[in-house]
């Protein structure tokens, strides 16, 4: 098992399949001048693969293909197959949308891929597409009812809680969990990048725990839950009874640094080493130069040892090169 020079265990490789997306969210891409890479910048199928085998080689042993919207990639099902049938690789997730999920989710299934987590800001139709801009609560919904019928669970709803957009609708999301076996979990908003994104990410920021004090005022205590993977980011509880778990995200007000076990390769080929500082590693080069497994894995050793403690982000200092959507979170 890899580790770093904190002593932490790295086995967990995030892969941004691209920076494009079918939405607009408010804290994750500008409407006005996305930043996109090349289409040419961007690793194919046979470079993911590689990539993969390398993290394998030395010790990593779960996959998370992100984006942007990862259901973009025309040959998504081609990624999954090979990902999946990597030796050593042993689980292989996906976050999403969920948009296209009711054309592909079973053939995912086939192909290798366990379970998805699926971006849900809200249940109100008319303030879920004010936040997720182009996103249509029907579409979303489909999406997550087809992972769940392709058996691709336990099925995870991610929301980022956003002040003035979606903070009051916190509960209703949270109730999902009383009868439905899914995880339900608030994410707090993180300031990526520069521009409007940024901007709604420090101006509309809400703590977990005030996310958490409005559920329990809706619907009673929680109870804390005890978790057996020291790496989740996810504080749960549930309700006595209830059939899921509602799970808090908190890098800002809680950070979880200490525990973190992830790398993070992006869709132009960057190893980077801490979600919320911009520091780098390239390997795409060395892939277009044709350089052997050996050598890609010694370019993730080299990224797993120069991996910060934690972020800074009480400092002031947080990502400027990189926005949510080239990172996938």
């Amino acid at each position: 098992m890899p580790r770093d020079r904190y002593g932490r265990e790295i086995d967990y490789l995030r892969i941004s399949l691209t920076d494009r997306c079918n939405l607009r969210c408010v804290y994750c891409m500008a409407l006005s001048e996305p930043r996109f890479a090349p289409s040419e910048d961007m690793l194919d199928v046979d470079e993911i693969a590689q990539v993969v085998e390398a993290a394998a080689s030395v010790g990593f042993r779960k996959i998370r293909l992100t984006g942007g919207e990862p259901t973009l990639r025309a040959d998504l099902l081609d990624i999954v197959a090979q990902v999946a049938a990597t030796p050593g690789i042993q689980d292989v997730a996906m976050t999403t949308n969920g948009i296209l999920l009711p054309r592909i989710a079973r053939d995912l299934k086939e192909a290798g891929l366990r379970r998805v987590n699926i971006h849900v800001d809200s249940l109100d139709p008319e303030r879920l597409a004010r936040v997720m801009r182009w996103g249509r609560l029907d579409q979303i919904w489909a999406g997550i009812e087809a992972a769940e019928e392709a058996g691709l669970a336990p099925i995870k709803l991610n929301c980022v809680v956003t002040r003035g957009f979606n903070d009051t609708d916190a509960p209703e999301l949270a109730r999902l969990t009383l009868e439905r076996p899914w995880h339900v979990r608030f994410i707090e908003l993180m300031p990526l990048g520069a521009g409007e994104c940024a901007a709604v990410a420090r101006t509309r920021y809400v703590p977990s725990a005030e996310t958490r004090q409005r559920i329990e005022e809706a619907f009673g205590p929680l109870d804390s839950l005890e978790s057996s993977n020291p790496a989740d980011e996810s504080r749960n509880y549930a309700w006595p009874g209830a059939a899921g778990v509602v799970g808090f995200i908190s890098p800002v007000s809680e950070p979880y640094c200490g525990t973190c076990n992830r790398m993070r390769l992006t869709a132009d080929g960057r190893f980077h080493l801490c979600l919320l500082n911009d520091d780098e590693l390239d390997v795409r080069a060395a892939l277009r130069r044709g350089e052997p497994i050996e050598q890609l894995a010694s370019i993730l050793a080299r990224a797993i040892a120069a991996k910060p403690t934690g972020h800074s982000l009480e400092l002031g200092h947080t990502t400027s090169e990189r926005w949510m959507h080239h990172l996938g979170g």
